[in-house]
Formats: structure tokens, C-alpha cells, sequence
């Protein structure tokens, strides 16, 4: 019998400026920002119960376009392992101490390629590696117990993706 299922979405920021002063500081282009807008409307009947960001600003500000439009009082958490040099392993261990201290029915994670390319295969049985679009989410059926999931769906900005 399969533990319980709870379900995690990963999520790559909206498009990004190509030159700032650091990667760090690239912001979201208005293309970017209508891509978080856009999958806000295709989330719009998801209630996440945990929001965790990395601390780039390109995932801060999707991750606050998605909050102001779900309105969302979702409690967030920046962390500095989910950068674009992330280590997917890593993630998981820290996703499973969250789920050990408490019972988390929807969790959203705002990043980036390729952390969460690898973190996906990570997570999930099979180990599934899609490439994110911008302001693509991927959605995983997670087992706290087993410590794997299945994954679900990939939804894309404008369109909803088949892989």
C-alpha cells in the first residue's frame, strides 16, 4: 500500500533579463511577468500551504506575482539551496525535513533550470527530466514515506505542454 500522497510543484521563474550586474540581480522582463500571470490563472484553484522561494530575484518576483494573485497567505521561505547551482539531492533531504515536522498538503517551489531538472528526476519515480519553459510547473504526487512521487503533469505559460 502507498503512503500519503501530497503534492509538490516546482516551478522555473517567468523569463529573466539577460544582463544585470550579477545573476543574482536579473529581474523578470514584462514577458517574463505575463508568464507568471498567466500560470497564476492556470493556478488559480490551487491553495499552496507552503511557499519556498530561492533568493535570485527573477524567482522572488514570480513568486510574488503568484502570492498577490492566488492570495495566497501561504508562508514563504527563501532558500539558498535551490539557486540555479543547487544540488537536487540536497533539496530532496531539505524537502523531507520539512515533511517531517509537519504535514504539508500542497507545497510550491519557485527556482531554476537546471536544479529543478534535477530535482524533478530526484523526486520522482522513473526519474522524469523535462526541460522547464519559463514559467513552466511541474506537478508531483509526493510520498513522505517512500520519499518518491509520481509525476503528473507539466503546465506550460500559454498553452498546457505534452511530453
Amino acid at each position: 500500500m502507498r503512503g500519503l500522497v501530497m503534492q509538490l510543484f516546482i516551478m522555473r521563474h517567468g523569463e529573466a533579463q539577460h544582463q544585470a550586474e550579477s545573476d543574482m540581480q536579473r529581474e523578470l522582463t514584462e514577458y517574463g511577468i505575463s508568464e507568471v500571470s498567466d500560470m497564476a490563472r492556470l493556478l488559480k484553484e490551487e491553495q499552496f500551504d507552503l511557499v519556498i522561494v530561492s533568493p535570485f530575484v527573477r524567482a522572488v518576483q514570480t513568486a510574488d506575482i503568484l502570492i498577490k494573485q492566488l492570495s495566497l497567505t501561504t508562508p514563504i521561505i527563501e532558500c539558498e539551496l535551490i539557486t540555479p547551482a543547487g544540488s537536487a539531492e540536497q533539496v530532496h533531504d531539505y524537502i523531507d525535513g520539512l515533511l517531517a515536522e509537519k504535514e504539508y498538503k500542497k507545497i510550491l517551489l519557485v527556482s531554476h533550470m537546471p536544479v529543478i531538472c534535477y530535482l524533478l528526476a530526484e523526486l520522482t519515480i522513473g526519474g522524469h527530466m523535462p526541460i522547464f519553459q519559463t514559467g513552466g510547473v511541474a506537478t508531483v504526487d509526493y510520498r513522505p514515506t517512500e520519499m518518491k512521487g509520481d509525476f503528473v503533469e507539466m503546465l506550460c505559460p500559454f498553452n498546457i505542454c505534452d511530453l
